[in-house]
This record gives structure tokens, C-alpha cells and sequence, in this order.
């Protein structure tokens, strides 16, 4: 018979004293002392000791630790330093049987490398550390998805396989579908622009995909990205609305997630509003005082932004890039047309976000595309929308794998993707 759970462990409290519960979890740690026997057993929520005698005890046999099992009994005062309270069992029952040796150790007593854990991730996820890494992002998802919508953004969901570049370039997965050639979304950007003619401003929290042959600490081929889209929005306005969420973000989960803090080790510290912005050309400036050599026009290389990211430690925004370096849909400045309306935020040497007013005027649009050896025909779904009346509109694009990294002092966004996609694991 498997007992119906009836409390977490985190809802024991002085109120169920004498009553009896049904509580379920693994076990983490079992000591056998003659007649008695403790178990640690712990949930989602937390953790409890188990006091077994008697009988009971003769009949609990070999389980192993990291075992799940179904535990009906009192609750009672301890007088044990690491718990509030702890039950007294009356019944066990093993739901399901753990081997041992386990191939990570989910108390982390005995380190295991990345590798490792990955490949055993839900085990990992027994791990307190790892498993606080994901209710942090949890918790951070949530506050992406209330703090946008407060800012009148409506969440819209686009497609992932998709019959042309969404930005053009050649980092595209391409499949067969069903005889025509199809390709995993880069980003929603088209799609995100068409939806400010009607809904205006609009976000999408979801995962795509970039066939890049990268092996760094933070590059994946499939990665989460939170993406708005804001009609009657300049560059600026979207950048403060990205400020904004940042800040929101770190503020609020310093302030409600202490035990998660806790348990990585790390305490988050606040970033300072208002960002700093400097220019590309300011950035072109400071790369030639340190001896580099880096033209007006040249994109720049990681290299180049550690040595930026020294000078600039923290949050700031990379603004007014050269056009040259932009998507086709990205806007120039009135006053200097070589110049964009764009924006990078970055952390340090980590570039964040990347964002920027968009064209919308059809005719200027498709010279673009030509300008960049890209063919509108392949575009005429998204341009077509644009003469049914497309407002001004700005927008960015934001790794949430990477924001998590810096949120809570990591370098590598394996640790937060529950099963990363590289260009060397496909599994599990």
C-alpha cells in the first residue's frame, strides 16, 4: 500500500505535535544504533529526522541511502540541533529501491565534475547546491514573466521551425520537413516585430537554436532567450525597460531567496541604477590607448571586451554601433547614418542583450536586405505585414542562461540549463 502524502516537510510545524502525518522523500542518511535507527529524510522542501523502534526497526532491513520511501507517524519534539521537529514512525514503506554505489553523490560530500553530473543530471538534482541553482531560476522566470507584464507587455509564443532566416547568417540547423527544407528558430525577431501592429508590446521567454561550433563556457546551441518588442518605442526606452527588469530581478531575489543564497555560497549583490553607456567609438578610444589595433567599422572581438570589462566591471550598455555590424532590420541614427540606433548590455566582457530600434518602412527595409546579400523574396511573409500599417518599434534579446550565470557568480551556463546542448553532448 503506498501512503498518501499529506505535508511537505517544510509545513511541519508545533500545531501537528501528537498527530499523525504521511510524509514522503529519500533518504539521505540512515544510522542503525541497536534497537533504534535514524533516518534523515528529506523533500523538495526540506528536511526531517525519523525515529524507528521496535519492530519496526527489526523489519526496516538493508535500504539504501538516496532510496525513496512513503513514512507514516507522529510528529514530536527533538531534541536533535538540526531539526525543529521529527517523527516517529509507525510505518515505512519503500517505494523505490536506490543501487549503491550511486555514479554522483547527491550530497555532495564526494565531488564529481561537470561531466559527470550532467550525465546523471536528475540524480544531480538531489544535490542542494544544484538543485537551489534551479529554484533561482524558477523564482527568476517568474519575476520576468509578472515585472513585464506590469509594463503592459502581453506574452506571445512563435514558432520554432521556420521556413527562412530569421537574421539571416549560417548558424542555422536545417531539417528535412516533409520534403521542403525547414530551420530551427535563431531568435523570434520577425515574428515579434509583425505582433506590434496589433497587441504592440509583446514578450517571449523560450528556447532556440544557433549552430555555432563554440566550446566555451557560454555557448550553447540551444539556449533560453527572453525577447520583447515595444511599438512606439525608441532604442532608449527599451534599454530602461531592460535596466529595469535587470535590477527587479537581482533586487528581488536577494531580498526573498535567502536559503537558496545559502546554499550556492553566494550572496547577490544589487547592481547600481543607472547603468553606465558608452559608445562603440568610445570603446574603439579606449582599446587604442591600451595598445590595440581596432579601427572604427571592426567588430570586436572577445578579446577586446576583456579588456573593456576591466574598466567596466558590472552591468553597462555598449550603445550606437557602426551599421555595418547590424541585422538588416536594425535602424541608423538620423544624425550620423553610419552610426545605429543599437545597443549591447554587457557584464563585464559578457554580452547579455542585444537590441535596438527597428526599420519599419518596407522600401528602405528591402534595400537593406540586398545591401546585406540577403534575397527579400525570402523575406516577403515578414514585409509584406509592413504595408498593413507597421508602427516605429525597438526591441532586444537577452540570454536568460547567461543573466543567470552572472545573478549567481558562475562562468559556465551549463550549470544552469538543466540538459545543455553543445556541439559535443546530444545527450542525455
Amino acid at each position: 500500500m503506498v501512503f498518501v502524502k499529506t505535508h511537505d516537510i517544510s509545513e511541519l510545524n508545533a500545531e501537528l505535535i501528537g498527530k499523525e502525518v504521511v510524509l514522503g522523500g529519500w533518504i539521505e542518511d540512515l544510522r542503525k544504533l541497536g534497537k533504534m535507527a535514524f533516518i534523515t529524510l528529506r523533500d523538495v522542501s526540506g528536511i526531517s529526522q525519523v525515529i524507528v523502534k521496535g519492530e519496526l526497526n527489526d523489519n526496516l532491513g538493508e535500504i539504501n541511502r538516496q532510496s525513496v520511501v512513503s513514512i507514516r507517524g507522529i510528529v514530536q519534539e527533538t531534541k536533535a540541533r538540526d531539526f525543529a521537529f521529527e517523527i516517529k514512525a509507525e510505518e515505512i514503506e519503500i517505494l523505490g529501491k536506490a543501487i549503491h554505489p550511486l555514479p554522483v553523490d547527491p550530497i555532495g560530500r564526494l565531488e564529481s565534475n561537470i561531466d559527470t553530473r550532467l550525465n546523471h543530471r536528475a540524480l544531480d538534482m538531489r544535490n542542494q547546491k544544484t538543485a537551489s541553482i534551479f529554484k533561482l531560476r524558477h523564482h527568476v522566470l517568474q519575476i520576468l514573466r509578472k515585472t513585464l507584464s506590469e509594463k503592459k507587455f502581453i506574452e506571445i509564443t512563435t514558432p520554432k521551425i521556420i521556413g527562412s532566416a530569421s537574421e539571416g547568417g549560417a548558424d542555422l540547423f536545417s531539417l528535412d520537413y516533409f520534403g521542403k527544407t525547414a530551420y530551427l528558430a535563431q531568435s523570434p525577431q520577425l515574428y515579434k516585430e509583425q505582433m506590434t501592429i496589433g497587441l504592440e508590446r509583446v514578450f517571449e521567454i523560450s528556447n532556440f537554436y544557433r549552430a555555432e561550433n563554440s566550446h566555451t563556457g557560454r555557448h550553447l546551441t540551444e539556449f533560453t532567450s527572453v525577447d520583447i518588442e515595444a511599438a512606439f518605442m525608441d532604442y532608449e526606452d527599451v534599454m530602461n525597460v531592460l535596466e529595469s527588469l535587470v535590477v527587479t530581478v537581482y533586487k528581488e531575489i536577494a531580498e526573498n531567496c535567502k536559503k537558496e543564497q545559502e546554499a550556492i555560497e553566494h550572496t547577490i549583490q544589487v547592481p547600481t541604477a543607472p547603468f553606465e553607456r558608452i559608445t562603440y567609438t568610445q570603446c574603439v578610444e579606449e582599446l587604442k590607448k591600451t595598445g590595440e589595433k581596432v579601427d572604427f567599422g571592426d567588430d570586436l572581438l572577445d578579446s577586446h571586451l576583456r579588456i573593456i570589462g576591466k574598466t567596466h566591471p558590472g552591468f553597462f550598455f555598449l550603445i550606437d554601433w557602426p551599421m555595418k555590424l547590424k541585422p538588416f532590420y536594425i535602424r541608423e541614427k538620423d544624425e550620423d547614418p553610419a552610426l545605429s540606433r543599437s545597443f549591447d548590455l554587457q557584464y563585464g566582457f559578457l554580452e547579455l542583450s542585444s537590441g535596438g530600434t527597428r526599420l519599419h518602412n518596407p522600401e528602405i527595409l528591402k534595400n537593406r536586405l540586398k545591401e546585406q546579400g540577403l534575397d527579400p523574396s525570402q523575406f516577403a511573409d515578414h514585409i509584406k505585414t509592413f504595408d498593413w500599417g507597421m508602427p516605429p518599434h525597438s526591441g532586444w534579446g537577452m540570454g536568460l542562461d547567461r543573466l543567470m550565470t552572472t545573478l549567481i557568480g558562475i562562468d559556465n551556463v551549463r550549470e544552469v540549463v538543466l540538459y545543455p546542448r553543445d556541439p559535443d553532448r546530444l545527450s542525455p
